[in-house]
């Protein structure tokens, strides 16, 4: 059986990846642009938060792992005769799968008869999440390393992430909107409705108030998604929005007529520097299983 490793970005908790047997490499957080901590290691998720949404002046920056923060994570592995699949955030977000595949290239000489295969989920948060689930499932089946990296590559373009945001502030600091966008929108109480797929972000809506961001979400996810639901894993995200997630499970599940069984999932730092406190996000992808090749 082949390890299962990925970047911090799949937002798995502590709890969950020690059950799964996942390594997770962990981001870099720095509030000073100098010290970096890591993420869930150095400083924990609701810390992290915390202090963004106290000190209204702070600018976070998040960086990749390194390559020896990859290596660190195989040679275990390695070493104890086991092939890696390593999954991380989208390589048009973030440098990660790049550290993955200089690690990966300088473990190949050491150990030329392990294998290590790398997927670029194109995603991140509970969308990088959902295929990771989906890469566990097939491995506990007993699929191959390489079978199992042939249809994640094929979940992976089936996998999106739907979300919005309580305020544009954060998306100003961080230069994806402008300050006058974001002046506009708070004071006309906008709420952002953005879109992760095929690796990158765009933003598709601009509605006025939560509730109605979160109606449309839902009202586009019934539209594509009713009558799949069989076939289809579902997922919801928050960052300090836990009874508003709550509230949209429970509303979604009664849309779509059935159950969203993965668990509520908090959002990371690494997406979460740049959406703030109070985003709420859905994900879905296609079943493993229901992949045909």
């Amino acid at each position: 059986m082949f390890q299962i490793i990925s970047d911090s970005s799949c937002d798995f908790s502590k709890y969950e990846a020690k059950r799964h047997g996942i390594g997770i490499v962990p981001f870099y957080i720095s509030f000073d642009q100098e010290n970096y901590l890591k993420e869930g290691i150095d400083i924990s998720k609701e810390d992290f938060f915390k202090r963004l949404a106290s000190e209204k002046g702070l600018f976070p920056k998040t960086s990749q792992p390194s390559p020896q923060d990859y290596i660190d994570a195989y040679e275990p592995y390695l070493k104890g005769g086991k092939d890696v699949l390593v999954l991380t955030i989208s390589s048009k977000l973030s440098g990660s799968f790049n550290s993955a595949s200089l690690a990966m290239e300088m473990m190949k000489e050491e150990y030329p008869d392990r294998e290590i295969i790398l997927v670029d989920s194109q995603n991140a948060t509970i969308g990088q999440g959902l295929i990771l689930r989906e890469i566990i499932k097939m491995r506990d089946a007993g699929y191959s390393l390489s079978k199992t990296a042939q249809v994640a590559k094929e979940v992976l373009k089936t996998t999106r992430v739907y979300c919005t945001l309580d305020t544009l502030e954060y998306l100003k600091r961080g230069g994806r909107v402008g300050p006058t966008t974001a002046f506009v929108g708070g004071i006309l109480k906008l709420n952002p409705i953005l879109q992760l797929a095929d690796g990158k972000v765009s933003q598709l809506d601009n509605v006025r108030g939560r509730k109605r961001a979160l109606a449309l979400i839902e009202e586009a996810m019934v539209d594509a998604l009713k009558g799949e639901t069989g076939n289809i894993s579902l997922s919801i995200g928050h960052i300090f929005s836990e009874k508003d997630a709550a509230v949209f499970k429970a509303s979604t599940e009664a849309a779509l007529e059935t159950k969203i069984t993965n668990p509520i999932t908090d959002i990371g730092v690494t997406i979460g520097s740049h959406v703030g406190p109070g985003a709420l996000g859905f994900a879905y992808c296609r079943k493993y299983d229901a992949i045909k090749i």
